[in-house]
């Protein structure tokens, strides 16, 4: 049985020194694919290097993150974008942009707001221009997302973590776009209903990793080895066994970020 991690940050500073033990992990449960996700531009260029040393175990998304605009030194958003472009032809390496998108959490004032939304701009002109998937943080930002989104010719958009509100779900699945859903998904009530209303030909699993969970992964590290729950708990929520859930969230990942297994 073979699993897929859809969004991880392997690239986070929690993971230095461990990438290897998280890769041996991945391999030892099945994980055939992962996604590492990028917030600025020193994780740009650690995420393409992982890619680039680990064959067709890790591809990477480029991009910036909403947490690290406000952040960013002087000229990043710039050198990101021309770092981007210079390495984007490695297709099979780099296959999405991301993780980019909003978060008013870390945008208090008018002025980072109006910043964040530039930089998202930005970042979906770039995956338009690239012909690349986005990757999207939408913590309660999700309806100015979907107002932002059809400006853009998109090759494909990921929602990851998605948590809401469901009533969103609709125009979501009508535009295509895939959800991606995590260790959440085995105890929080939210993201099972996210779940059930998704059909399973767009979902996908992932880690968010190092992010750590509450639940049943309380006081655990956040590893590829925590797939299996998520697709094993995918496959009870649509009443389908494990296996049928995970060749299906294979086939969508392969769709998705034209990853050939």
């Amino acid at each position: 049985m073979k699993y897929v991690d859809a969004h991880i940050h392997l690239s986070d500073r929690e993971y230095e020194g461990k990438t290897g033990q998280m890769l041996e992990i991945a391999k030892q449960v099945g994980v055939a694919a992962m996604v590492s996700n990028s917030m600025n531009l020193e994780t740009c260029r650690v995420s393409l290097t992982l890619a680039q040393e680990h064959g067709d175990l890790v591809h990477a998304a480029l991009g910036i993150h909403p947490w690290s605009v406000i952040q960013l030194n002087p000229n990043e958003l710039q050198q990101t974008i021309n770092f981007v472009r210079e390495n984007a032809a490695y297709k099979d390496r780099v296959v999405a942009i991301g993780e980019i998108g909003l978060d008013p959490q870390y945008a208090k004032r008018k002025a980072q707001r109006d910043e964040q939304i530039r930089v998202f701009h930005e970042m979906l002109k770039l995956a338009e221009a690239l012909a690349l998937p986005v990757i999207v943080h939408s913590r309660w930002s999700a309806q100015r997302i979907l107002e932002i989104l059809p400006s853009y010719t998109l090759k494909a958009v990921l929602w990851h973590w998605f948590s809401g509100p469901v009533e969103l779900l609709p125009r979501i699945i009508e535009r295509g776009d895939y959800v991606s859903e995590g260790p959440p998904v085995a105890f929080s009530e939210r993201i099972q209903e996210i779940v059930q209303v998704v059909p399973l030909t767009l979902l996908l699993s992932e880690t968010d990793g190092p992010v750590r969970y509450y639940g049943p992964f309380k006081d655990q590290p956040t590893t590829p080895a925590l797939i299996p729950d998520v697709v094993g708990a995918i496959g009870r929520i649509k009443k389908t066994d494990e296996g049928q859930a995970a060749e299906q969230i294979l086939t969508n990942f392969s769709s998705l970020f034209n990853i050939q297994f």
